[in-house]
């Protein structure tokens, strides 16, 4: 419908001799007396234009190309608003439309014979996930949903580094435990790994290898197997919420040189100076974004100062920075269009430094996009608890799944902003009322599905595609509301991906279930006389669709029986 009217009020322009580079925007008015959809252009084009904003509006609404079966009437209101009223035949036949396409509606080809990928979880093998690190999963796994919906080849990136310090301290943290089970008494560092889950791992190494590796030195052999059950542990946390990966990228790879040719990491630091951005001072690699205008504010001063930024520490070793710098350069040579990155809230003084630098570095950073979440605090009843049984003091990611479920998990990860603090509502997640967001969506599924059920075995209603035109004899504000609210699904699928966010899909999908409902309590279905009730049948059909639909994106399910 937006793409329509568009496209409409641009021939308009053409037709005044307007040729303007502004985005023409159709917003739905708060208020239905203001029509189905508005715009606001000739106000934006009035400066540009110097005419009166209203004179402007009219002389568009004179030339829009709508047939009376497409708009039914256009109205100038206010400053200079268009105001745009659907036609009924319009409506019914973008509904047909939905019953036509079934799992397909919705989907566009905005993406078409492009490459995206989206990274996200990327945790490194130390641990069982965390609740923080599902919300950034779960984040990452929607926004390759909805970009899959609109045509992107999607690649599904996980990146993990399985070296370096932590790692070491994992692989000693396990050979300790592994002693202890071979009789030996050992000091264990209170800074290692203390979860339940290292003894886990030393446990099925003993069983396996009973005493005989009790003298081995190299943590070679503990590091690989260590990495290795905690990898599997993970895939398996993730395969719980459905979340998929088709790609894993070691950072490793990026540290690696081959035949003394110069590392990923090293080809970054000498095109950096090249072009005269790298100081060494106080033995360490600096990238100089103070000439990039980098500030922070000085503790004593409390006044900005320009600053720059460590690549290389003075012990050698890489900050975080260097390797993401590079990570991100093998996405532009992999050939990737859109670069989507979902982080952490502890990424956010971070990733502007990388953008930074691949801009001088020539790359396009308009192709990159970040989702940042924020961080999420498990409540029961206003306090804050830990969803963690036996394997250390993290909010493990497994005992909140346990807990309240798959779908619920999703679900509320996403139901918030990314960009606010999560409350996750223990009680209120697992409540089977419609006081729970999740089982009030999933009802209204469920719902549909019991009345098409009654409707199959008290009148053999069976849908076919022949008699989708008796949606024409749907007549009432409450049918056409509903009718109108399903046809908005595509661009509820383009605003989701235009701010990376999936609750703005959530908040549609939640005005069609309270349209439906409505709908229901003062439309009768089963029972009504036979063009009524097939009427509303199929309205309930495409419902039914839009929810579904809806439902695959997010990743939850669309249950038939609640």
């Amino acid at each position: 419908m937006k793409a329509l009217l568009i496209s409409g009020i641009q021939s308009a322009l053409n037709e005044l001799g307007v040729n303007t580079s502004r985005e023409i925007l159709i917003e739905k008015p708060a208020d239905e007396r203001f029509g189905d959809a508005s715009t606001n252009i000739a106000m934006v084009l009035a400066r540009e234009l110097k005419k009166n904003p209203r004179q402007i509006a009219a002389d568009i609404v004179s030339r829009l190309p709508f047939r009376s079966d497409i708009v039914e009437r256009t109205e100038v209101a206010g400053a200079g608003f268009i105001n745009f009223y659907l036609a009924k035949p319009f409506v019914i036949k973008s509904v047909q439309e939905i019953l036509l396409q079934g799992e397909r509606y919705g989907n566009s080809q905005v993406g078409a014979g492009k490459k995206a990928i989206v990274e996200y979880v990327s945790a490194n093998p130390t641990g069982p996930l965390t609740v923080g690190r599902g919300r950034g999963g779960v984040l990452g796994d929607t926004i390759a949903n909805l970009l899959e919906a609109q045509g992107y080849e999607v690649t599904r990136e996980y990146y993990f580094n399985n070296a370096g310090r932590q790692m070491r301290i994992l692989a000693d943290s396990v050979r300790l435990r592994y002693l202890e089970l071979c009789g030996e008494t050992v000091d264990f560092p209170s800074d290692y790994y203390q979860g339940e889950y290292i003894k886990d791992i030393a446990r099925k190494i003993y069983n396996q290898y009973g005493t005989s590796k009790k003298d081995c030195t190299s943590l070679y052999f503990f590091k690989d197997f260590a990495e290795s059950e905690i990898f599997e542990s993970i895939k398996r946390t993730l395969h719980r919420l459905g979340i998929r990966h088709n790609s894993f990228f070691n950072e490793l790879e990026l540290y690696r040189r081959e035949c003394d040719a110069p590392s990923p990491n090293d080809r970054v630091v000498e095109e950096l100076r090249k072009r005269g951005f790298i100081e060494h001072k106080d033995g360490a690699v600096w990238f100089k974004t103070s000439l990039l205008g980098k500030t922070a504010v000085n503790k004593d001063t409390k006044e900005e100062v320009p600053v720059d930024t460590v690549l290389i520490k003075s012990n050698g070793e890489p900050s975080y920075r260097l390797p993401d710098i590079a990570y991100h350069i093998t996405k532009f040579e992999r050939g990737f269009d859109l670069i989507v990155n979902v982080f952490g809230a502890d990424h956010i003084d971070e990733y502007p430094d990388v953008l930074r630098a691949l801009k001088v570095l020539g790359y396009d950073t308009s192709r990159i996009r970040v989702a940042i979440n924020q961080f999420v605090t498990t409540v029961v009843n206003g306090e804050v608890v830990k969803m963690s049984t036996r394997k250390g003091n993290a909010d493990l990611l497994d005992d909140l799944i346990d807990e309240v479920g798959a779908d619920a998990t999703r679900f509320f990860f996403m139901m918030r902003s990314k960009d606010t603090h999560l409350n996750f509502d223990l009680a209120l997640a697992k409540k089977q009322s419609s006081d729970n967001p999740v089982f009030y969506l999933q009802y209204a599924h469920a719902r549909i599905c019991g009345i098409l059920r009654v409707a199959a075995e008290t009148s053999g209603f069976e849908p076919k595609a022949s008699e989708y035109d008796m949606l024409m004899h749907l007549s009432l504000k409450e049918e056409l509301d509903l009718a109108k609210l399903l046809i908005r699904f595509p661009e509820a699928i383009e605003l989701a991906v235009e701010h990376l966010e999936p609750q703005k899909l959530i908040t549609y999908l939640n005005d069609v279930a309270a349209a439906f409902h409505k709908f229901y309590v003062e439309c009768r279905i089963v029972g009504e006389a036979e063009p009524v009730m097939k009427s509303r049948l199929y309205l309930a059909l495409a419902t039914r669709q839009v929810l579904k639909n809806g439902f695959r994106i997010l990743g939850i399910s669309a249950p038939e029986r609640m």
